[in-house]
């Protein structure tokens, strides 16, 4: 499906697998990830790239396959399971004048190093008043797989999204995640990178050269006038799914990738939703205090009550994520679930329509990141 853009740059792509490039320069997500750290390095001597798996013979899902051996263990280096402590390397480091890029294989064990990035990281260039700055990337790969249940599945943005000095971003393009990579390395402040982990096989449209995609802006992934859908990270592919459903009865849905969550494009999304009247909050996390939680509330206020809308939030059950295969696929929303609360929104009606099941192979196909 071709997605169309509301930012200054070409319009990303994804493409089902059984399209066919047509002349245009197609990556996995994985891949323009690699590419970004690539030309970055390449660009600047002070980029670091730092982590658990970095040097991986596969690469960390293919994002840093052969970069050890391209710029040398000085720059490319494995780190041990000790999260606090590698993540006061990563700021010290920072503070020091280097633009490192630390990797977090799993976002749950940056709860380990909660003091290091709110009140080290986030707050440092404020509380020296501006003397110093911490150029930080932390990416954080979130997600389901495997049945990894209650401590290695969970979605934590909205903890960072939480805490000023921070800014935190969850591209789902290819495109996008090269683009707001490169934007990401070059920025001043710590930045939090979330990842989910279903993404790194995703194909899309990315061009060879450098470029930037800006923080604070969404991207309208398929226009509609019927209801407004947010996805956040995957949970953006299952609403591009859900969309194709929901046109089978003559719904026409809007959807968009708010792509930066601190700073959030507000103005993007209350426009689409003064002009649908309906607003769906898709999250890969919990509802309760989440990134769609506070979608809606933005949205409310943008509008200030000048345009009434129905909304729903969705997201996790709000239990610990289960480890077993039937009970898993209770616990996260998917293109079905999506579609169905979409068309209840639109027509009123809980028993009118349920869509048949819906294939989201990377799903069925994850094989890990090693």
């Amino acid at each position: 499906c071709s997605l169309t853009s509301t930012l200054d740059a070409p319009a990303p792509q994804l493409r089902a697998a059984t399209d066919q490039p047509t002349g245009q320069r197609w990556l996995r997500y994985g891949v323009a990830l690699r590419e970004a750290t690539i030309q970055e390095m390449e660009r600047d001597p002070r980029v670091l790239l730092m982590g658990q798996g970095v040097d991986d013979h596969k690469g960390f899902y293919g994002t840093t396959l052969g970069l050890a051996e391209r710029f040398g263990p000085r720059r490319v280096f494995d780190l041990p399971l000790c999260e606090e402590g590698t993540t006061g390397i990563a700021i010290g480091a920072a503070l020091a004048g280097m633009r490192p890029i630390h990797t977090h294989i799993r976002m749950d064990f940056m709860l380990v190093a909660m003091n290091q990035i709110v009140n080290t990281a986030a707050k440092s260039r404020y509380m020296y008043g501006g003397q110093v700055s911490v150029p930080l990337v932390i990416r954080a790969v979130i997600g389901r797989g495997w049945g990894q249940g209650a401590q290695h599945s969970q979605g934590l943005h909205s903890m960072f999204m939480h805490v000023p000095g921070l800014r935190v971003v969850a591209p789902v393009t290819p495109y996008d995640a090269k683009g707001m990579l490169i934007t990401s390395i070059r920025d001043d402040n710590p930045v939090i990178f979330v990842e989910h982990r279903m993404l790194h096989s995703q194909e899309g449209y990315v061009p060879e050269e450098s470029y930037q995609v800006p923080f604070g802006k969404a991207r309208t992934l398929a226009a509609g006038r019927d209801i407004t859908i947010v996805g956040i990270s995957h949970s953006a592919i299952e609403c591009m799914r859900a969309r194709d459903a929901l046109a089978t009865v003559g719904i026409d849905a809007e959807v968009i990738d708010p792509l930066s969550l601190s700073p959030l494009d507000v103005e993007t999304l209350a426009s689409s939703v003064a002009r649908t009247g309906r607003l769906l909050v898709v999250d890969t996390a919990w509802t309760a205090c989440g990134a769609s939680a506070e979608i809606v509330a933005a949205v409310g206020e943008a509008l200030g009550g000048q345009a009434a809308f129905h909304y729903r939030r969705m997201g996790f059950a709000p239990v610990v994520c289960p480890t077993a295969k039937s009970l898993e696929r209770l616990f996260y929303p998917n293109a079905q679930t999506i579609a169905q609360a979409a068309y209840e929104l639109v027509t009123g009606d809980k028993d009118g329509w349920k869509p048949e099941a819906i294939s989201a192979p990377e799903i069925l196909q994850f094989r890990g990141p090693f």
